[in-house]
């Protein structure tokens, strides 16, 4: 038979501990901690989210009807890599376009027509169309093609008109149009009335080529970051200019 082996007093509190958590852990009843992104610019968070619904969410049981998706300057930011005045206008400039679209109801993503003018290469209009199609789940025609003859479909609700050029002093124009009612607007963004601190034309070759010191690289994003505080907070007049089209 077995030795008996006696467990010292100071050891038994640390054991009732792995006991539990361990019953708990094949009960289902403690989860894994969630690593989130840790941004280091406090005011992502008080950037208002957009929400929307996604009837293909429902119907394949990611989530209750009712129930919105939200999407934060913070899940931009994500996708793109990077803040910055493209990015951070983009998403200002599709949430000013859903709130025209859908003034007394949630956007409905996938129900969305967008619109560039100009191709995919004219300015920045390949990075920041992304950044639409993440919200409105129009996709170019890489994206979904939808259920059961094309229910749900996302591919092709996206597209460029290279025979329509954008104005020449803006960031992007672009035409959303409600699938369900026809109604469409044209929004342009621009950012050209935009100030800068003169220091950011010193520090920044220093930042992008990675021979800027801790300070000089904190002292940057601040101070780049101040334009986009201004375009997700308060836009000037003409930065964004919506026109009904119908």
């Amino acid at each position: 038979m077995a030795p008996m082996v006696r467990l010292h007093k100071a050891t038994m509190p640390m054991l009732s501990l792995f006991v539990f958590f361990t019953s708990m852990w094949y009960l289902g009843g403690v989860s894994m901690a969630v690593e989130s992104t840790k941004f280091n610019k406090v005011f992502f968070d008080d950037v208002e989210p957009i929400k929307v619904e996604d009837p293909l969410a429902v119907v394949l049981g990611a989530m209750d009807k009712g129930e919105p998706l939200v999407y934060t300057y913070g899940d931009a930011v994500k996708m793109a890599g990077h803040s910055c005045p493209a990015i951070s206008g983009t998403y200002k400039m599709t949430q000013l376009a859903l709130k025209r679209l859908y003034p007394d109801k949630t956007p409905v993503r996938g129900e969305i027509k967008v619109k560039f003018r100009g191709g995919v290469e004219d300015k920045v209009n390949g990075p920041i169309s992304q950044v639409v199609s993440l919200i409105t789940g129009a996709a170019p025609e890489s994206g979904f093609g939808g259920l059961g003859g094309g229910r749900y479909n996302r591919k092709n609700l996206l597209t460029f008109d290279e025979t329509a050029a954008p104005p020449a002093d803006c960031i992007c124009s672009v035409v959303f149009e409600r699938m369900d009612t026809g109604k469409k607007i044209e929004i342009t963004y621009s950012n050209y009335m935009l100030g800068g601190n003169p220091k950011m034309g010193e520090l920044m070759p220093k930042a992008v080529g990675g021979k800027a010191t801790n300070a000089e690289q904190k002292e940057f994003g601040e101070l780049w970051h101040e334009r986009i505080k201004t375009i997700l907070f308060n836009p000037p007049e003409g930065m964004f200019v919506i026109k009904e089209l119908n």
